[in-house]
């Protein structure tokens, strides 16, 4: 699979090695989703600012506000789809949740991304059954990953930890 990271806003330089943890999130929501993709698909992902998101926001789902998270995917099956589509995630609010939470900004984006690429690949949480099936996978990537649980009430990073 290609991955295409495109660092859009400045303020995402706070994030060290952007483009690695990017690349690792989605190949590692890959291995845990299981997803048979075509062999040579392409994703972008793409790191913006909220004023970015905001206008993506509006055009595609009529909500004229910021988000966290965008993710486009392109129609077919995923065994056949030469290009899975397209996550955009927006830094002012990915920042502001991750201080709320209590969450490193890194968890906390790697966090986004996996969501991100979950939804190109069919999954969504509209029903409570369908979140549960889609948390509990975020659950297992952040795992995987070396992150916390994003869902657990205190899901500080380690100690010391670099955003």
């Amino acid at each position: 699979m290609e991955i295409d990271v495109n660092v859009a806003a400045p303020a995402w330089r706070r994030v060290e090695d952007l483009e690695n943890l990017a690349k690792e999130c989605v190949c590692q929501s890959l291995a845990v989703s299981g997803a048979a993709l075509a062999p040579e698909c392409e994703i972008s992902v793409t790191f913006c600012n909220d004023a970015a998101i905001q206008q993506l926001n509006a055009e595609w789902r009529g909500k004229d506000q910021p988000t966290n998270v965008l993710s486009f995917p392109t129609p077919g099956l995923l065994e056949r789809k030469p290009l899975l589509g397209d996550v955009i995630v927006a830094f002012e609010t990915v920042a502001k949740e991750a201080e709320q939470q209590g969450k490193l900004l890194r968890a906390h984006t790697a966090h986004m991304v996996a969501h991100g690429f979950l939804h190109l690949i069919g999954y969504d949480h509209e029903t409570a059954a369908e979140a549960e099936r889609m948390e509990a996978l975020e659950r297992k990537i952040a795992t995987a990953l070396g992150f916390p649980d994003p869902y657990a009430e205190d899901a500080e990073g380690p100690a010391g930890g670099a955003n």
